[in-house]
């Protein structure tokens, strides 16, 4: 993987770069759909990067390991041959799902036992076979084992984890240099930054990352609850620390706002599940603002979906229709509503690129983050 900032902002840290993989070229800044299971809810590939415009998507090593299984996946050659996506993908470490299991689950310095949340089966997940488990999935951009605090977090239980995690990071790291891909193409760590919202314990863990020195460097740890200035405060001290040559991807952010926020705050790549999660409840995403599709005010509007869209649906469907078919329980409503909302999530950060590029982002970004939340 190679990483070439091209520019930055005059009045923020806002920055554009290109990431090359041996599946492809990724333009950064970038929003990564999330495929939990090795697909992207309710999209078809060719949307994805027909109209969708995806450049890279994610795979959750968790999930895809309980289903359909390593077998499977090493049989078919990998995820890319199983799902049929030929660009580059990412895939998390487990250490999220690990935090979300917190009921059923047991920490300690070796690794982490749980059991699934399918069939209550028991397992365990070590630093060296996350890495291993991540080379059958065969992702470009593989993630370091951590372990993810709660918020709030006790200071010295987050302090205790985020060393952990370091330890963890040097057995990945040593697995990865002892094992090689399994596919025909490189694959790339990414370490991740912990510390909870604590700033010393940012820091330090940021610092910590960056003197392995590996290709680029990642943001855990935020999105889990804490207060919005706390996500941008905690962003912005360790984009301050991890070196500027090197792709940052933050964890599971978010809002478009939040997006915006912390482009403006010096990160590149980010993930979340909100397009596709609340596109299934009716909540659409626009530059005006953010429709709910189930509110009677589209009962008899069959103006398009989106005027200023961007997926060919905006401007295909109706308010009025999209509003029927959620009512009715179809399932082609969840489908709209997740290609417009990935579309312009997509649409989103292609327009921060071209304002990072014309030297105009910041006055664009705060223009559009007051309009992003409101309802409409």
């Amino acid at each position: 993987m190679n990483f070439k900032l091209e520019h930055t902002d005059s009045k923020s840290k806002a920055r554009t770069g290109t990431l090359e993989t041996d599946h492809g070229t990724i333009q950064t800044p970038i929003f990564m759909p999330v495929g939990t299971a090795g697909t992207v809810k309710g999209v078809h590939q060719h949307e994805l990067k027909d109209d969708i415009k995806a450049q890279i998507i994610l795979g959750n090593t968790y999930h895809l390991y309980l289903k359909p299984g390593l077998e499977v996946i090493e049989e078919a050659g990998g995820l890319h041959k199983f799902n049929g996506w030929d660009l580059p993908l990412l895939t998390d470490s487990g250490g999220y799902q690990v935090y979300s299991l917190s009921n059923t689950r047991k920490i300690d310095e070796n690794g982490v036992e749980f059991r699934s949340h399918i069939d209550g089966s028991a397992h365990y997940f070590t630093p060296e076979r996350a890495i291993d488990i991540q080379r059958i999935i065969g992702a470009d951009i593989i993630m370091a084992f951590d372990e993810c605090t709660p918020f709030p977090c006790e200071y010295n239980y987050a302090k205790d984890s985020m060393e952990m995690t370091h330890r963890w990071l040097k057995r990945c790291i040593d697995q990865m240099d002892t094992t090689n891909p399994l596919y025909g193409h490189k694959q790339t760590l990414f370490p991740i930054v912990q510390g909870s919202t604590y700033k010393d314990l940012r820091i330090k863990s940021a610092e910590t990352i960056a003197s392995f020195d590996l290709p680029g460097n990642a943001i855990g740890g935020l999105s889990v609850g804490e207060p919005a200035e706390d996500l941008y405060a905690m962003t912005d001290i360790v984009c301050s620390v991890l070196p500027k040559e090197k792709p940052r991807y933050l964890m599971g952010v978010g809002t478009p706002a939040n997006l915006l926020e912390c482009i403006a705050l010096g990160v590149d790549m980010f993930d979340c599940v909100m397009p596709t999660r609340n596109a299934r409840h009716g909540m659409l995403f626009t530059r005006k603002g953010i429709m709910n599709m189930k509110n009677a005010k589209w009962k008899k509007d069959f103006s398009p979906l989106d005027e200023e869209g961007t997926s060919y649906v905006d401007s295909f469907y109706s308010k009025a229709y999209v509003r029927h078919l959620f009512h009715t329980k179809e399932y082609l409503a969840m489908q709209i509503a997740s290609i417009h909302n990935l579309a312009f999530y997509l649409w989103l950060v292609g327009e921060a690129r071209n304002q990072i590029q014309n030297d105009t982002f910041s006055q664009w970004k705060d223009e559009m983050v007051p309009k992003l939340s409101r309802k409409i």
